[in-house]
């Protein structure tokens, strides 16, 4: 009996994810900077917690990568639950978080792509190839990108697939017509390679060699090298294009995009939480979520609970170049999602900022009012503000509820009583 309770006491501590017999390799400070620090392969390293529910749902997904990537890419596992000085050595503050070490051993990228073997191997064979090419010096041959760019987000352009991925698409396009002999074109891909990575998900950056493609070139009235053209999102024709009048360097490249952006999107939707999904596709896939817990219907009927939606829009149009997520749900109808971000000690109305990546939320201690929402929101954007961890470091379950149709609240009816139905034991009591 004693060795089974001692075994269950230590069980927690030495639970791991993955078999030893396995292509994740597992990775402890004791080998960590002699396999992946100094070695010359290219690492995808997860910094997980055996207790983390995303941690346990992506195991088959990372394993299904490391089985693909054996012999290219080596794919390891911290247990940073264990190796806390490991995980904090590079700033893992959520699980799981997915590092990738390749060119640059001292300074990993993040990996920010979708939790599935596709993306992850994706990821990984894109930094096996940017360090083959820093080993050859930079040199390589033209990829289609900017003078020979080496940026997988910068998208090939031709006179054959322009119209269907620029015209015929709803997204926002920033094109370089660029010939590869050219001086300013050279000194241009690195920062347009940058820019399409910090703009991945929001604006296409693409680039179309001009001298090969000179169909596209002479449509648009090509003369110089560089030039840069702007498409808007939505239905575009041939003509639409406009001129870009921004600098050269990636920061004003992603800057102007985004002013761009932030003039051509709408106003956020601010949605009722009633499935994981929503949660999901509005808080975990989002750089912030605001959260908004609105007073039960029949404390606040149709037309209170109007003005507070109404109110959190046009909120949501000032911010909708932070791209966030903007949701509600009725105060008592999450009651986990409350829990986990402490969100009803102050009554109702509430409102939490959560970042679901980095586990952290933030609660509005001030006025729920435009003006004390307002001034809450753009502290969080500059950095300030009160944050604390959610509570188990886990995403809350979202119950499953129905849509509010619109209408006010109504009481539920009392149930009459048949007076014929009791039995009496003294009559007199009638």
């Amino acid at each position: 009996m004693l060795q089974i309770l001692l075994f269950a006491f230590l069980l927690p501590h030495s639970w791991a994810l993955y078999s030893p017999r396995g292509n994740v390799i597992e990775l402890t400070p004791t080998n960590f900077d002699n396999l992946v620090v100094r070695g010359d392969e290219v690492w995808v390293v997860e910094f997980f917690a055996p207790w983390c529910g995303h941690c346990q749902s992506l195991v088959p997904e990372y394993t299904k990568a490391a089985n693909a990537l054996k012999g290219v890419v080596k794919i390891g596992a911290v247990n940073a639950d264990e190796h806390k000085e490991l995980a904090g050595r590079y700033g893992v503050r959520g699980f799981p978080t997915i590092k990738i070490f390749g060119s640059n051993k001292n300074k990993p990228e993040d990996f920010q792509g979708a939790r599935t073997a596709d993306a992850i191997v994706n990821s990984a064979l894109s930094a096996a190839k940017a360090k083959v090419k820093a080993n050859l010096g930079g040199s390589g041959g033209s990829s289609g990108s900017s003078s020979g760019g080496s940026s997988d987000d910068v998208i090939e352009l031709t006179d054959s697939n322009f119209d269907k991925l620029v015209l015929q698409s709803d997204d926002m396009w920033l094109v370089e017509f660029f010939a590869p002999w050219c001086g300013h074109c050279k000194n241009l891909a690195p920062h347009w390679a940058k820019a399409a990575t910090e703009l991945k998900g929001k604006v296409k950056l693409g680039a179309l060699d001009a001298t090969v493609n000179q169909l596209k070139a002479s449509q648009y009235g090509i003369q110089g090298y560089p030039t840069i053209k702007f498409f808007a999102p939505g239905s575009k024709s041939s003509s639409s294009a406009e001129e870009y009048d921004g600098g050269r360097t990636s920061s004003d490249i992603v800057t102007w995009a985004l002013d761009k952006l932030a003039e051509n999107i709408a106003a956020p939707e601010v949605l009722q939480v009633t499935s994981q999904d929503i949660f999901k596709n509005e808080c975990e896939q989002k750089p912030l979520c605001i959260i908004a817990v609105l007073p039960h219907i029949l404390d606040c009927q149709a037309e209170c609970r109007n003005n507070y939606i109404q109110m959190l829009t046009e909120l949501g149009d000032k911010f909708k170049k932070k791209m966030w997520g903007w949701i509600w749900v009725e105060a008592g109808a999450q009651q986990e999602m409350e829990s986990v971000i402490d969100i009803g000690g102050f009554g109702y109305p509430a409102m939490a900022v959560i970042n679901a990546k980095k586990m952290k939320y933030s609660i509005l201690r001030g006025a729920f009012s435009k003006d004390g929402i307002y001034e809450f929101l753009r502290d969080l954007s500059y950095g300030k503000g009160n944050t604390a961890p959610v509570k188990g470091q886990v995403i809350p379950k979202i119950a499953k509820t129905e849509s509010w149709d619109g209408k006010d609240g109504e009481l539920p009816p009392e149930e009459d009583i048949d007076l014929s139905d009791v039995v009496l034991e003294d009559k007199d009591e009638l």
